[in-house]
């Protein structure tokens, strides 16, 4: 009988197609399973499943997306994930894992008390202290504590810019997420890791100060040094995650920083530049532990 792994994710497109094919060519049974539809049995069976399809039954369980939502709707997808995981059910990336990356706050922190080398910031919900901190570092990038792709980041670079974007921010209740600035030549590299192995990078330059892929960044396979390729294999196990997307900027000052460590990564602009099959390689690694 097939071996029957999920994917959760909110809608079957590249990556969800991607996994399903590298799955069924290495004879599994895939089953979608949309996040939305989740339900949880409390003294009912199955325990978790998507109208009447069983999730618990599942070897395994790759998280495609955790959508945005209410604060309700978020607890309930992890407290399911965290369910599944109590019920012998293998999921990548683990719920306390997802948990570490999707809060830049978390990840930050537990970086840094690695000793790993990203870039001075500040976490508040307090405006005058945000402002007096984006006066003291001076050029800095504002963002958003969840989020991806670029999306939310406003590069302050005086102290006017700082005061319009914090009080709009302020007005909106979020949460402060100030970053010194580092000049970056206009580029960084994202690592893709898998297990104990960076199984494909590339160099995104941007035309912009922003360099993510789905802003138009131009793409070029690299083969890191092996000081980088350790520092993305380091960063991904101490979140504890299967497989990252590590963005590492080698910064003008010589140094090289982690900006980002996502949990839930796409690959889609990283398999133009690679010959590996980088769903392949998930799989791969998914079926050999």
């Amino acid at each position: 009988m097939p071996t029957k792994i999920g994917i959760l994710s909110s809608q079957r497109g590249y990556h969800v197609l991607a996994l399903e094919e590298a799955m069924r060519n290495r004879g599994c049974d895939p089953v979608f399973f949309n996040i939305s539809r989740l339900a949880g049995w409390i003294g009912g069976s199955p325990a978790l499943q998507v109208r009447g399809v069983p999730v618990d039954d599942c070897r395994a369980l790759m998280v495609r997306t955790i959508p945005t939502g209410s604060l309700e709707q978020i607890i309930f997808r992890m407290d399911a994930l965290h369910r599944l995981e109590k019920l012998g059910v293998r999921v990548i990336n683990s719920a306390s894992g997802i948990e570490r990356t999707v809060d830049k706050y978390y990840t930050s922190f537990l970086l840094a008390d690695a000793g790993i080398l990203t870039p001075r910031t500040l976490i508040t919900e307090d405006f005058e202290t945000a402002l007096t901190a984006c006066r003291e570092m001076g050029d800095v990038v504002i963002k958003p504590l969840f989020g991806s792709e670029g999306k939310g980041l406003v590069r302050a670079s005086d102290e006017e810019t700082a005061y319009r974007v914090l009080r709009a921010w302020e007005l909106n209740r979020y949460i402060f997420y100030i970053q010194e600035y580092l000049p970056h030549f206009q580029r960084d590299i994202r690592a893709f890791v898998v297990g104990d192995k960076v199984v494909a990078a590339m160099l995104r330059r941007g035309t912009g100060w922003k360099t993510n892929f789905s802003r138009g960044a131009e793409l070029e396979p690299i083969q890191l040094d092996p000081e980088m390729e350790a520092l993305a294999i380091e960063a991904t196990r101490l979140l504890g995650l299967d497989y990252a997307g590590v963005d590492l900027m080698p910064a003008e000052n010589g140094k090289t920083y982690v900006i980002e460590i996502n949990s839930i990564p796409g690959w889609r602009g990283l398999q133009s530049t690679t010959s590996h099959n980088i769903a392949g390689c998930i799989i791969d690694y998914l079926l050999r532990k």
